[in-house]
């Protein structure tokens, strides 16, 4: 028998043990580790601020849904991946041992890399739906003294689309309330210029977005530098092509949300173990998921190391999507099954990207494949539609979620959208 243990239980590690599980015999155990006794959808978190949603719509209790699946589930922290002796060790001093480790976790949100910065400093986040809760309450408390709003991302980032989401969400917001016109609006970004979104823009994603922030009249500095966050005040620096300093900002705010750079989590970025993370703390994976070092080590999702697209003044990662992680997770769990059979892997992920964007009361789609140019398709269009296709695919990923079943979710959208019959 095999112990086959995914660290993790977000939009990677759920699935991973779901398809993980289909994917072998029942002499075998699936074991899921999490610190969280709950799934979040983290897509949606940028609609809790305004109370488009509540926290509760947005999780599902994984014990029962693991359970009737036969998957293994222990809630508790992990505190070190221990690949030379294959276990992972937790919080409460136990440990858990395994035949392969699947690395799902997501990532640590560096929060200290910028003064000032995240829910325990003066800005908020939509990064964990816990975060978006306590955004929520400051958002309740702006909308009583109303003021300047600041949206973006920090030098670092590497998921860029729910700060153009949030910013357009709470214009919309605004615009409802009938009191937009009290509230100056400010998008701060690392990227290079409005639109790469870490993916050196996908289609006419600059021309779209520039078009939508000039329209609802918000101003934005790119190749910014957040040096600091004080008590309403933000202190950017703009940057040239050479990285080299060119203009100073001191923004007042009222609220602001700013989007982290990511690392690898502390069971993982901490490890002695030579081969397993980059500088970043990022796993190390081969072509078919596995880490090329410890080969009963493979990895999904946002915690995986992967190279910028394009070389920047300041540093832009390269985000991880939905539909690219579901391409690893099927890749990773067809590749695990190959080698208990005895066989060595060959499953590759796909590496497309699809991405709905809600801007409020409309929304962009966009669709790179691969999601790393060159591209054999480029695609992307705008619309009220895709606001309602993301709230409708939200409510479908859910429900699978919720009744334990795997399929691909992503892929059948994009079919759907495309009206063709497969991607290559």
């Amino acid at each position: 028998m095999a112990r086959i243990v995914v660290l993790g239980a977000g939009i990677g590690g759920v699935p991973m043990a779901f398809e993980m599980k289909e994917n072998i015999s029942n002499e075998h155990q699936v074991t899921v580790i999490s610190d969280s006794p709950t799934f979040h959808f983290v897509p949606s978190n940028p609609w809790v601020p305004p109370k488009w949603r509540t926290p509760e719509e947005l999780k599902i209790e994984l014990a029962p849904v693991f359970k009737k699946k036969g998957i293994e589930f222990i809630q508790k922290e992990a505190t070190k991946v221990d690949p030379e002796n294959n276990k992972v060790d937790l919080a409460d001093g136990s440990s858990v041992d395994y035949d392969y480790l699947i690395i799902a976790t997501g990532p640590r949100l560096a929060f200290d890399e910028v003064e000032g910065l995240g829910p325990e400093g003066h800005t908020s986040s939509v990064c964990h739906v816990d975060h978006a809760e306590l955004a929520s309450k400051d958002w309740e408390e702006f909308m009583e003294n109303p003021g300047p709003i600041v949206v973006g991302a920090v030098q670092g980032a590497s998921c860029f689309g729910p700060a153009y989401e949030y910013l357009m969400i709470l214009e919309t917001e605004l615009r409802r309330r009938k009191i937009r016109d009290q509230v100056p609006m400010t998008f701060v970004t690392s990227e290079p210029y409005v639109g790469p979104l870490g993916l050196g823009g996908v289609g006419d994603t600059k021309g779209m977005l520039e078009s939508a922030l000039r329209d609802k009249t918000i101003n934005w500095i790119t190749n910014a530098k957040v040096d600091k966050i004080e008590a309403g005040m933000m202190y950017v620096t703009e940057v040239d092509e050479n990285a080299a300093d060119k203009k100073k900002y001191e923004l007042p705010f009222k609220h602001s949300m700013m989007l982290p750079a990511f690392t690898g989590i502390d069971a993982v970025r901490h490890t002695k173990a030579k081969g397993l993370i980059n500088p970043r703390g990022f796993i190390i994976v081969d072509e078919h998921q596995r880490n090329p070092t410890f080969k009963n080590i493979y990895s999904v999702g946002v915690c995986i190391a992967l190279p910028p697209v394009e070389k920047t003044p300041l540093p832009v990662g390269t985000p991880k999507t939905g539909y690219m992680i579901e391409s690893m997770v099927t890749a990773t769990a067809h590749n695990i099954r190959d080698e208990l059979a005895g066989k060595e892997p060959s499953d590759r992920p796909s590496l497309n990207a699809l991405c709905l964007a809600d801007m409020g009361d409309t929304g962009i789609a966009f669709l790179a494949v691969p999601q790393i140019p060159p591209r054999n398709t480029t695609w992307s269009q705008q619309g009220k539609w895709v606001h309602l296709a993301k709230i409708g695919f939200e409510k479908y990923f859910m429900r699978k979620i919720a009744k334990g079943i795997s399929e691909p979710y992503y892929e059948k959208m994009i079919l759907k959208f495309m009206g063709v019959e497969r991607l290559k």
